[in-house]
């Protein structure tokens, strides 16, 4: 049995990359979804273990330490990363796996895993991300902005993903998405076994 997929994907605030993976879900019976952990504390509608895995600083320091982290990040004094152990687990059982990260962690997990399938979510522009982020009305407008900016650079390391699907269209991206995973599955490296058997 060949080992699961692991597909990254990332993509600015506003760009409905997570609309998408919920979306893969539904639709992918092989396909799991990754729960990041966290060092900050649980909010209001949040819940552990379904939102993000909640843990201590320390516990979480320790954890990098000893080298169980596939990547992770520092954000206002909190950290965030993906465990391992949850990862390989499933991807040894032939489960495709699926983390939905900024481009930070995306680029960590491609130094370790050179395999792991990259796909970054973009906008159909700048004016139609932030029409999405007025829209959705959680922030302000400095904290828009701000978004605006990190976008910006986002874009910049989206030259380092494997593949870019504009979303302009959800139905139209997850399909897109779908036909990624599915020609990555075929790809004659996964599939040497295959070849092998028939020659042998």
């Amino acid at each position: 049995m060949n080992s699961g997929l692991l597909i990254v994907v990332s993509g600015p605030s506003g760009t409905g990359k997570g609309t998408v993976c919920a979306e893969l879900l539904k639709k992918e019976d092989d396909l799991f979804l990754s729960v990041s952990t966290t060092s900050r504390g649980i909010r209001a509608g949040e819940i552990d273990g379904v939102t993000y895995n909640y843990t201590t600083a320390d516990n979480f320091k320790k954890m990098i330490e000893d080298n169980l982290m596939l990547e992770w990040a520092v954000y206002s004094g909190n950290y965030y990363g993906t465990p391992k152990a949850t990862v390989e687990k499933m991807m040894g059982e032939g489960k495709n796996v699926l983390l939905e990260i900024d481009v930070q962690g995306a680029l960590q997990i491609k130094k370790s895993y050179p395999e792991a399938v990259l796909i970054f979510i973009l906008p159909p522009s700048m004016q139609e991300l932030r029409r999405r982020l007025v829209e959705r009305g959680r922030e302000t407008e400095e904290q828009i902005d701000e978004r605006i900016f990190a976008a910006a650079f986002e874009f910049e390391n989206a030259k380092r993903y494997d593949y870019v699907v504009v979303n302009d269209d959800l139905d139209k991206c997850v399909k897109a998405v779908e036909s990624i995973i599915c020609a990555e599955k075929y790809k004659t490296k996964r599939n040497i076994e295959l070849i092998k058997k028939l020659v042998d």
